[in-house]
């Protein structure tokens, strides 16, 4: 079998996260269009399917495979998202390896051959907005409640999530200071924050 690649990113990743209930979604959408560089934003609906290969290491290699369900013939994507970094402390955001690739369809046909096993897999609704090199993601989980069946789905929570994210080559992590500084503008509707690793252990 062969599995068909046509980008390869091997980047660092900065990200800062929060989650805003269902009833302030509009003031906050408001807010951006203002802040975001003048473009209308991008709206999206996505099927991610999380895999695990599980060897000799205590914790399992992830791997991510993400489609587009609202634009036909878009690629596959694979990506993988390296540790956290614990480095300086005093650093605003998160930040780690990223690795992201455009694949041909028969992705997920390719990782089960490779010895991987699907562990979840969920459909993401929400928004994409642009700031320079900034992306912010405004976006609420569905569980899928029938393996494989994308129209069969509930919201997870009665909340968004909200990423903001930047990714540069390594060595540039000081944008996490250009993310806080945006991340203050967003109170007090979101406060934006560097999540503990060690909390969703």
């Amino acid at each position: 079998m062969f599995l068909i690649l046509t980008t390869l990113d091997n980047l660092i990743g900065v990200e800062a996260f929060r989650s805003v209930l269902d009833h302030s979604l509009e003031s906050l959408i408001h807010r951006l269009r203002g802040l975001c560089d003048n473009m209308e934003p991008e709206t999206f609906v996505d099927h991610e399917m999380v895999f695990l290969l599980k060897g000799q290491q205590a914790s399992p290699f992830v791997l991510r495979a993400r489609r587009s369900l609202d634009r036909a013939g878009a690629p596959w994507h694979l990506r993988y998202l390296g540790q956290p970094e614990m480095g300086d402390k005093n650093r605003h955001a998160l930040v780690r390896n990223c690795v992201d690739i455009a694949t041909s369809e028969n992705l997920t046909d390719f990782l089960m051959e490779m010895g991987f096993r699907m562990d979840h897999e969920f459909v993401a609704r929400g928004h994409l907005f642009r700031k320079g090199i900034m992306k912010i993601v405004v976006y609420k989980i569905f569980r899928i409640l029938v393996p494989g069946n994308t129209d069969n789905t509930e919201a997870l929570s009665l909340s968004y999530l909200v990423e903001l994210s930047v990714v540069a080559p390594a060595g540039q992590d000081m944008v996490s200071d250009d993310m806080r500084n945006f991340a203050e503008q967003l109170k007090p509707l979101v406060h934006l924050e560097k999540i503990d690793p060690k909390r969703l252990m």
